[in-house]
């Protein structure tokens, strides 16, 4: 059971790890080929891993829609083609800082996520709950505007790739919520066909905006200058991150697996000093208000589940008497 949990506790920490570093990364490649092609040459390459891996796994059965097809794409595309066709184009338009915005939106997730059900399912979260949220919204919008929120708003520069990150974030967790409705599926397989179905998608759109004279195709030479970013986005942030993360979390539970989501701002914000690119205190207050947000909702969310299971085993050893 420790060896288990272990296992899971790395996988979740490799993951959040891969995400906070894949936004430096992707900047620097940015350089050389724009986000639509990086995003497609990427995805594509951990597609085929993917459908490999599977058809070894599970065989030619497993890829079979079972009359969800329409589901699988509708989720993938908000993850392979929504989120990381937004999430880098809006991170290579704010420029450098655009690394922190991406991260700290993304560790948002967890907050986003409750927003979402309290909107669709009208599951109203505890006081407590939603104060976190607020606490982690202030957080990004330190990170975001720098603290100074009336330029920002007035900066059309700065705001639509801001937003363009934010509806990214948005369709991640809707992938993430949308896993629930394959319940009957391996991670692997899940995340194999969403992915497949999703970068099928994204990769239609680059052509066609190639076609139209809005993008331009990469050359030899820029592609030999991101291979080294492409092979680590491919093999950590995509395949590793990617199955790791949802069998991590199987192991240790969602809301165990949350808690490493801290890692993704904090190794971002390490990297970025590390490369010697300006850190501003907003940046480091901002992202010490959502880890406490983050940790906090996570004690409390404990306890309130803690205290739910001891009323459980009274009620019933009170029934037992009666």
């Amino acid at each position: 059971m420790k060896n288990s949990v272990f296992v899971g506790a790395l996988l979740c920490f490799i993951a959040a790890v891969s995400w906070g570093a894949m936004f430096p990364v992707a900047h620097a490649a940015f350089q050389y080929m724009d986000p639509f092609y990086f995003t497609i040459f990427r995805y594509g390459a951990v597609t085929i891993i993917l459908v490999a891996f599977l058809w070894w796994k599970e065989g030619k059965q497993a890829f079979r829609f079972e009359g969800r097809g329409l589901h699988l794409w509708f989720f993938g595309t908000m993850a392979f083609t929504v989120y990381n066709l937004l999430i880098f184009w809006g991170e290579d338009l704010l420029g450098q800082p655009g690394i922190m915005v991406a991260s700290i939106m993304e560790s948002l997730m967890p907050m986003i996520s409750i927003v979402i059900v309290w909107m669709i399912y009208r599951h109203r979260p505890h006081a407590f709950t939603l104060m976190c949220v607020l606490i982690s919204f202030i957080g990004a919008v330190l990170v975001i505007t720098k603290g100074d929120i009336g330029a920002f708003l007035g900066a059309t520069e700065d705001f639509i790739p801001s937003m363009l990150i934010f509806i990214a974030v948005i369709g991640w967790v809707i992938y993430t919520m949308g896993g629930s409705e394959f319940s009957g599926w391996s991670a692997l397989r899940y995340s194999t066909l969403s992915c497949l179905l999703g970068t099928i998608t994204a990769f239609i759109i680059t052509i066609g905006a190639t076609l139209f004279g809005y993008l331009s195709a990469p050359s030899m030479d820029d592609i030999k200058a991101v291979s080294p970013h492409l092979l680590f986005m491919i093999i950590f942030p995509g395949v590793i991150a990617l199955l790791g993360w949802n069998i991590g979390v199987s192991i240790l539970s969602p809301l165990n697996g949350l808690l490493f989501i801290n890692f993704v701002p904090v190794t971002t914000l390490s990297i970025a000093v590390l490369q010697g690119n300006k850190v501003t205190l907003f940046d480091v207050i901002g992202t010490i208000l959502i880890i406490i947000s983050l940790i906090s909702n996570n004690i409390f969310l404990r306890m309130l589940q803690k205290k739910e299971a001891n009323e459980h085993v009274q009620t019933k050893y009170n029934e037992s008497l009666s």
